[in-house]
């Protein structure tokens, strides 16, 4: 879990950087009013390739800190389209409750809350299978391994 902190920290910088280039791209001044879908799509693109081309060395900067790896079947980091099938995977993290709050007009901590409380509850689904790992690397064909030793 800290090295996702981590990685939002990392990732935070990339979407600033995404959100400046459309935001100078679209000549945008104060308020993103209909271009805001289009804004969200590129971010999630991005974070796409940027995790896809990480993972597919086998590695991001901040698994790098915490001495994490993601691997294949075959201990070999995934190659491009399992690094890409493993991002879509990993969306549930976020998706569910994101869909589930979308209509109920919460506040901003309930809907935090409502991440939260998925989030680790999606972790502690981990325990639920054979090997422990996360359900969207089992689906995916990868895993975590330390990458000490």
């Amino acid at each position: 879990m800290a090295c996702m902190l981590y990685e939002s920290m990392l990732l935070f910088g990339i979407a600033f950087g995404a959100g400046l280039v459309f935001s100078i791209a679209g000549q945008m001044k104060a308020s993103m009013g209909p271009l805001r879908p289009y804004l969200l799509a590129l971010v999630v693109i991005v974070f796409g390739m940027y995790f896809s081309w990480c993972w597919s060395k086998g590695q991001t900067l901040a698994m790098r800190t915490w001495k994490i790896r993601v691997v294949d079947r075959s201990g070999r980091p995934p190659r491009p389209p399992r690094a890409l099938l493993r991002y879509v995977c990993s969306w549930i993290w976020v998706l569910p409750p994101l869909a589930f709050v979308a209509p109920l007009k919460l506040s901003p901590a309930g809907i935090t809350a409502a991440l939260l409380g998925w989030m680790a509850f999606w972790a502690l689904l981990s325990y639920a299978h054979p090997q422990r790992q996360f359900w969207h690397d089992a689906v995916a064909g990868t895993r975590l391994v330390s990458a000490e030793g």
